[in-house]
């Protein structure tokens, strides 16, 4: 019998053939319009023996932008150059989900269109800083308050997107409600500090990420979209008073739509099994995230903690990484001071395991 993580799964309406899964990861390569260029064809292409691949964060809108050199998907020109990466995955035989990421607040007007706002649920500022190429490190943007039309509007914007990927040839949607971005601050009580029907009690804060969801629904059908999520995670400055509380309501809010999958990181709270909590409130398929190897990847999914297992700096180094899982064979280490910077250095100079040697 074969290790879990190399045995075939069905999420949804997806079929992968394993279930070690690409995790999504900023890279930073975009060009000027916000598009993917040839290396990140090469660069997903490369990694396409992944049972499933989830892209890096994408906005959905002018708006939604936050980090430098990060792609879009609202314009022809982006369009087609994701169209490329996902030819170059289906070629191979892979499956590849885009990730829509708006980054609300967290965001520097100086990495955004000159035409873009930097919006949220409330005018908090988030303390700290993000690099920009034009001016270093400088201090997070005050956002504005979205008003209630505008929240609407927001919500079309990521079904646009949705509608955009399936243009672009992809083979799902995934949310990213996770890392302190802008579903993360509608559902968080420290950065929702709203009293009309997008805040003012849990109910009022879960609604925009599961109208999100639905709309996201509404254009792939439920069986082709995934949700992330991190429970408890104070990343970008968030806080919520009772994170537990509100996940399992979230989840519980989302029983009616029969999602593909759920994907979970791990919570850096002691206090917060958000993989329990999440195997308890979510009826559907869990792909677990953070900290993972192959070892304990097989023992988490023989434990029937979830359904299978995301990789993120290990696929950074090593492309083959699920050859390498297979036939043990040992892991190159991903240089750190290249995650972000532009080129091909630390992104597609990475080689499999027989061209290393």
């Amino acid at each position: 019998m074969s290790p879990p993580l190399l045995e075939p799964l069905q999420l949804g309406s997806l079929k992968l053939r394993n279930r070690i899964v690409m995790a999504p990861m900023t890279r930073s390569r975009a060009g000027a319009d916000d598009a993917p260029g040839p290396l990140s064809v090469h660069y997903y292409a490369a990694r396409a023996e992944a049972g499933l691949i989830v892209t890096e964060g994408t906005q959905p809108s002018i708006h939604g932008k936050g980090y430098c050199r990060t792609p879009g998907m609202h314009s022809e020109a982006q369009i087609s150059a994701w169209r490329a990466v996902t030819r170059a995955v289906h070629a191979r035989g892979g499956l590849i989900v885009l990730q829509l990421m708006h980054c609300g607040r967290i965001s520097s007007r100086h990495n955004k269109h000159q035409a873009a706002r930097t919006v949220a649920p409330s005018a908090l500022p988030a303390r700290g800083q993000m690099f920009t190429d034009a001016h270093g490190y400088v201090d997070f943007d005050v956002p504005e308050a979205l008003t209630g039309a505008e929240v609407m509007q927001v919500i079309a914007e990521y079904a646009a997107a949705a509608r955009a990927a399936q243009r672009a040839g992809f083979d799902g949607i995934e949310l990213h409600a996770a890392s302190g971005y802008l579903p993360m601050q509608f559902l968080s009580s420290g950065t929702n500090l709203r009293s009309d029907a997008w805040g003012g009690n849990l109910s009022g804060r879960l609604r925009f990420t599961v109208e999100t969801l639905e709309a996201l629904c509404g254009v792939w059908g439920s069986g082709r979209v995934g949700l992330r999520i991190c429970p408890g995670n104070p990343f970008n400055d968030l806080e919520d008073a009772h994170p537990d509380e509100t996940y399992r309501a979230l989840l519980a809010a989302l029983r009616p739509l029969p999602l593909a999958y759920l994907h979970v990181i791990r919570s850096p709270r002691p206090d917060l099994d958000a993989f329990a909590l999440a195997r308890r409130a979510f009826a559907g398929a869990l792909i677990l995230n953070d900290g993972f190897d192959y070892q304990t990847g097989n023992a988490a999914l023989a434990a029937g903690h979830g359904e299978a297992v995301s990789y993120a700096r290990a696929f950074i180094a090593n492309p083959d990484l699920v050859s390498r899982f297979r036939h043990g064979l040992p892991l190159d280490k991903f240089d750190r001071k290249t995650l972000y910077t532009p080129g091909a250095e630390g992104y597609t100079s990475y080689t499999r395991y027989a061209a290393a040697r």
